[in-house]
């Protein structure tokens, strides 16, 4: 019998239990569909959200990770159709690159940088495709500052047995292959939940507990052993006789059967019948494939789904070996009844939590951009004039420097307002701190459409969450404005001292200027404040009870009103617009108290 050749096990997994999974950190894609040569850079994270208008890209994003997370026979294969304008030119082959965080020298120092700025270790590996089918795999050498045709954690269906499983559902595929993606998803879950069951241990025994598979696993091996070892004489008969027969036209030649165990026993293990099916009806009616049921009903299924790896993966006892899994989601708004859009943000941005799963989505709805989440990248995928693609990393916590106050406020308001988030989309943002400015200016955008394209309101509630808007839209070095009530600093109520009590709503002005400040150029924000605050400046008295709803009738039957309003929101969008009467655009507390004192009645008091 031919000897066993032993190759050395390498993965991405680390020998050292206590040392966390790889994490995948960045996708650099070229000349792949619709994207050209100039890269598009993704930066990954637990979830990231692809924005951006239609035919920008995004669902192709959504594909070339699949691609090369993909393994099994058409692993990493594109089709004619994949190649730019349908054809294979030389020098623009697709690539795609992928950056790995690991955690200790595992893959070989040979193949490990280290971010100047972040100080991860990284590697880098590279796909590329010179015709139709499978690509090149390449590693990057950083001790020879190439590209080399050695690859890290060798051969690819090593590699991607430890790289998330991917699960692509695109926003109108066909029916059958939409039933099959959930399918797997909760087969996936279940199989992998299935080889984790354990029996208690006999008693005495030692070691480490087994779970059932495993002793499936390590019986079949015995018998493969077994039976190899009683056919040896039938197996060396065979060899000897096939020898003597070629021989006769190759002399000094023989034959050799390479018999031995199967290496790898679970790809040729089903623990349920080929192909699978959910079926769905009513209890004790007819029931059929999800494939024949609406939209809507697979859509549902599908969060039905991830529901159920939410709340039950965190309760199993989890191997550090378990593949983990990508979720790549195309438009999760489609077919959802409002109602359920809250519940289905919930599921996707809950699904990382066991760390076994992360989550790719492309939107056209701020409802699913949570702003108080910390695993959270927000990418922008944008078409130029030209045709050329690039992907804008819009949001990283990290980068935006959020404190525990602001992810509580930005919580709330999202809570409140689920499409706070428009200004991810494009546009200029003017942030605002109530409610009656925000339907004073939406009446007037509503009134005046062409004047006003692409102006995007955002509305606070409060003075305390402008500045945690501002830290985001900093994160950005975008043009933006705000405006807020100037407020007084002592409040109409006095103290057991006989003092009037200090107004908390002052205090906040000088966290909006400090928020803005830090803005990489400041003069690319105009902050413009109510004096003393926007009912008394605009309408000229404070409105009582229903504030919004009073301006509303106010702007809709004067038409003065209606105009100074008019030349306030073209301010804000037009930075070089005069300040209108009613606001100062201000940088330090001295000018708010200035224009109090100009308006008289009240006591002002100089801050400490």
């Amino acid at each position: 019998m031919a000897k066993k050749v032993t190759e050395p096990e390498v993965t991405l997994e680390s020998k050292n239990p206590n040392v966390p999974r790889p994490r995948l950190s960045k996708l650099i894609i070229k000349n792949f569909r619709c994207i050209g040569k100039d890269p598009v850079e993704i930066e990954l994270d637990d979830i990231v959200v692809l924005v951006g208008s239609n035919n920008a890209g995004k669902s192709t994003i959504l594909k070339a990770y699949e691609v090369i997370m993909s393994h099994g026979s058409n692993a990493g294969k594109l089709t004619i159709d994949d190649f730019p304008n349908g054809e294979v030119i030389k020098g623009y082959y697709p690539e795609m690159e992928l950056h790995t965080v690991v955690h200790d020298n595992s893959p070989g120092e040979r193949w490990i940088r280290v971010d100047k700025e972040t100080k991860e270790k990284y590697v880098r590996e590279q796909w590329i495709w010179e015709d139709v089918g499978a690509p090149k795999r390449r590693g990057y050498d950083v001790e020879l500052e190439e590209w080399s045709e050695n690859v890290p954690w060798g051969a690819p269906n090593v590699a991607n047995s430890y790289r998330p499983q991917p699960h692509l559902v695109e926003a109108f595929e066909d029916p059958e292959k939409q039933a099959n993606e959930i399918t797997e998803i909760l087969s996936s879950v279940i199989t992998e939940r299935v080889k984790n069951i354990s029996t208690k241990k006999s008693e005495g025994a030692e070691g480490e507990e087994e779970t059932d598979y495993e002793r499936l696993l390590s019986k079949i091996q015995e018998m493969q052993e077994q039976i190899l070892f009683d056919s040896k004489e039938e197996i060396e008969d065979a060899e000897t006789h096939l020898s003597s027969l070629i021989n006769d036209v190759f002399p000094g030649y023989e034959v050799k059967f390479d018999a031995r165990p199967q290496e790898d026993l679970e790809k040729s293990i089903n623990l349920f019948k080929a192909k699978s099916q959910l079926l769905m009806g009513p209890t004790g009616g007819y029931q059929s494939s999800i494939a024949r049921q609406g939209s809507g009903a697979r859509r549902t299924l599908l969060w039905a789904a991830l529901r159920f790896v939410n709340e039950t993966e965190l309760k199993s006892k989890r191997k550090k070996s378990e593949r983990p899994h990508v979720l790549l989601l195309d438009e999760p708004e489609l077919c959802l009844h409002p109602s359920a859009i809250r519940e289905a943000c919930k599921s996707l941005y809950d699904l990382p939590k066991n760390r076994n799963w992360q989550v790719m989505v492309t939107t056209h709805s701020p409802a699913f951009i949570d702003l108080a989440r910390d695993n959270t990248t927000i990418v922008r995928v944008e078409r130029s004039n030209s045709g050329d693609i690039k992907g804008t990393t819009l949001f990283r916590p990290k980068r935006a420097l959020l404190d525990s106050d602001d992810k509580k406020r930005l919580k709330l308001l999202n809570m409140f307002d689920p499409y706070v988030a428009e200004f991810f989309f494009g546009g200029h943002s003017i942030i605002v701190e109530g409610d009656t400015e925000y339907t004073a200016f939406r009446f007037i955008l509503e009134s005046e459409p062409d004047l006003f394209k692409g102006v995007h309101v955002i509305r606070a509630r409060g003075k305390d969450t402008i500045a945690s808007l501002v830290k985001i839209l900093n994160h950005f070095d975008s043009c933006y404005s705000v405006l807020h009530d100037s407020d007084r600093p002592l409040t109409n109520k006095i103290k057991k001292d006989g003092e009037p009590k200090k107004n908390k709503a002052w205090t906040s002005n000088e966290k909006i200027i400090e928020a803005i400040r830090m803005h990489k150029a400041p003069d690319k924000v105009r902050l413009l404040a109510s004096v003393p605050n926007f009912e008394e400046a605009y309408f000229n008295e404070e409105a009582k009870g229903e504030k919004p709803y009073n301006a509303l009738l106010t702007l809709s039957e004067d038409s003065v009103a209606f105009e100074r309003i008019k030349q306030l929101l073209k301010a804000l969008v037009d930075h070089s617009a005069s300040t209108p009467d009613g606001c100062i655009e201000w940088e330090t507390t001295s000018e708010l108290l200035t224009e109090l004192e100009k308006l008289g009645g009240d006591e002002v008091i100089e801050p400490v």
